[in-house]
């Protein structure tokens, strides 16, 4: 029996920090799609196999979303770490503020650093302290815009910021799949609307 879905739903993203990268934390998306449908969350799937999981909820707050999710990957997974938590129309504008020439630049790498609410200001770039010849980083709400120079990378600051506490409140994914989970996100509304 096909299952209806409410017009109240909202398409919500998870992105979890840490997951299959470099042979750690090494979850199937397969697994993660099942926790999160037993946790209650509808027309769960995922994208690559990096942890990005999309779903729709009723509930609206982010911060919820996040705890919720956090307590669950704990729990089923044995994975402490943060998760980053963003709406399709959080994603549609960061996706239309990164329209134009920001990433046109073949030999500069781009990079979107989602930023947890607990450090979502503008003052976290004081901390950063980026490289202004080699790379540039600019404030946008809930994500740093990140772009260097590929000859150059091993040398710039946010290369480097992995080993800093901060980091831990950030998760990365890069202007492709950036723009493909808002792609994604916004069929699934497209697709759960009556």
């Amino acid at each position: 029996m096909a299952k209806s879905y409410r017009q109240s739903d909202t398409v919500f993203v998870a992105l979890l920090r840490g997951v299959n990268v470099g042979g750690n934390n090494m979850i199937s998306m397969a697994s993660l799609k099942t926790s999160f449908e037993r946790a209650g969350f509808e027309r769960v799937s995922t994208y690559i196999n990096s942890g990005n999981i999309l779903f729709q909820t009723t509930e609206k707050d982010a911060r919820k979303l996040e705890s919720k999710i956090e307590k669950m990957l704990s729990k089923e997974h044995n994975l402490n770490s943060k998760v980053v938590v963003r709406s399709l129309a959080e994603m549609a504008k960061l996706v239309k503020d990164l329209s134009g020439s920001w990433d046109s630049v073949k030999d500069w790498k781009y990079n979107v650093i989602f930023l947890r609410h607990s450090i979502d200001s503008k003052s976290v770039l004081k901390a950063l302290n980026p490289k202004p010849d080699i790379e540039q980083v600019e404030y946008y709400p809930g994500t740093l815009l990140w772009s260097a120079q590929i000859s150059a990378i091993g040398r710039t600051t946010m290369q480097k910021l992995s080993g800093q506490k901060i980091f831990q409140d950030m998760t990365v994914r890069n202007t492709n799949t950036t723009r493909k989970l808002h792609e994604l996100m916004k069929k699934m509304a497209e697709e759960g609307t009556p």
